[in-house]
């Protein structure tokens, strides 16, 4: 059975919840990523910020990204995944919430980040197809 942990990226880096979006797309160009974990003072994982969002909830709303703050784009509850976990498992939640990445915890700190990408080069051509139908879905995927 394979787990999170041999699939996961464990070089993932944070940006603080009080740092500006000015701040985390430098640290996205820097690292060459679209998305990053969002963390609080006390380590612990408040959110996803993308690319996407600084463009689509900042910018294009006339806001300014040196004044906006990470913490401003971490709303609801982040979806994430043990990193001892079955690897089956990470994908239906990818599948159910329709991310292409999962931040990994272990004793309630981030430990890395499972993407679509990673799993591609480590499994089935077919259960990653499946994968990607799934999460890039239009509606939800209703999972009994």
């Amino acid at each position: 059975m394979s787990v999170v942990r041999e699939f996961m990226t464990t070089d993932c880096q944070c940006i603080r919840e009080h740092q500006n979006l000015e701040e985390a797309a430098r640290m996205m160009k820097d690292l060459d990523c679209g998305s990053l974990p969002i963390c609080g003072d006390d380590g612990m994982l408040k959110g996803v910020i993308t690319d996407r969002d600084i463009v689509v909830k900042c910018l294009a709303e006339g806001r300014d990204a040196k004044e906006m703050m990470a913490a401003d784009l971490a709303q609801g509850k982040p979806h994430w995944i043990d990193a001892d976990a079955n690897i089956d498992e990470a994908i239906q939640m990818m599948e159910r919430y329709q991310v292409r990445r999962l931040p990994v915890i272990t004793g309630h700190k981030l430990v890395g980040i499972v993407s679509q990408g990673d799993i591609a080069r480590n499994y089935t051509e077919q259960k990653v197809g499946e994968m990607v139908e799934h999460v890039s879905a239009r509606k939800p995927m209703q999972m009994t």
